[in-house]
């Protein structure tokens, strides 16, 4: 909770549904989801493939309209996207064209910060992220990690109330890929931001979270709140890390398992 008592981010009663376009028959995603994000804390979701666990995200975004229920920022109705949720996904989508620099100053441009304003902040959050001196580089000069990097100064640079992040990692290798789980844990503890992250992997979302909340399959519903209290760094041979990723990890193989039942 905040200073006046509210979550910097709150879904109350929230389902979203599509309609299929060759059947025309209604898919069910998300059903009566009640989460409450608390301030500066890191949180991961994780569930079964396939559960909806972007289409959350996206749903916290303002990116997609909840079918029905609400979703709260600072107390404040959601309505649509806005510079106060900041996301960062799997794609790193930068422009190839244009070097970090321009890059992270992309967003700040948008929202009519002037440029040499801008320059400043996009020098101080690459800082941030570690990549002072390669602001003149393009994407193709870099490593799928320092882009990934990029790509959240850029989100950073905006300066969200809250950092939306969806499977970032992912397409990294298994060495680069905890080198920046890591990275984010520093930068978290360095700038206290609140940061929602989705998640495939179990010993991400121990390794990385102090709230974790589990789905079930589709449609998701919350199976798990767990609260992770070891302290940080983590060592993923620690009893308590390995007893807390089997109790997540008994949790999924169930869902799946009723899902092949069906």
């Amino acid at each position: 909770m905040n200073g006046n008592g509210r979550p910097a981010l709150e879904l109350r009663s929230l389902s979203k549904s599509f309609k299929e376009k060759k059947t025309g028959r209604t898919l069910e995603v998300l059903s009566g989801l009640d989460i409450e994000v608390r301030p500066g804390r890191l949180t991961c979701i994780v569930g079964p493939s396939g559960c909806g666990k972007t289409t959350l995200l996206r749903v916290m975004g303002g990116l997609e309209a909840p079918t029905s229920g609400e979703v709260f920022l600072g107390g404040k109705p959601v309505r649509g996207p806005g510079p106060d949720r900041g996301m960062v996904f799997q794609e790193y989508a930068l422009f190839p064209w244009r070097t970090v620099l321009r890059n992270v100053t992309f967003g700040l441009a948008l929202k009519g910060i002037p440029a040499r304003e801008a320059r400043e902040r996009a020098e101080v959050y690459l800082g941030t992220v570690g990549l002072s001196g390669c602001e003149d580089l393009y994407p193709r000069e870099l490593s799928g990690g320092m882009k990934q990097r990029v790509a959240i100064a850029r989100t950073l640079a905006v300066e969200p109330s809250v950092l939306l992040m969806d499977e970032p990692f992912a397409s990294l290798d298994a060495q680069t890929r905890n080198g920046m789980q890591e990275f984010l844990v520093d930068l978290w503890m360095r700038t206290g931001t609140t940061i929602v992250f989705v998640t495939h992997s179990v010993d991400e979302a121990v390794f990385l979270g102090q709230d974790i909340i589990g789905l079930s399959r589709r449609p998701a519903r919350i199976v798990e709140r767990l609260e992770n209290t070891l302290g940080y760094p983590r060592t993923r041979t620690d009893p308590e890390f390995t007893g807390l990723r089997a109790r997540i990890l008994e949790y999924l193989v169930k869902e799946m398992a009723m899902e092949r039942k069906i």
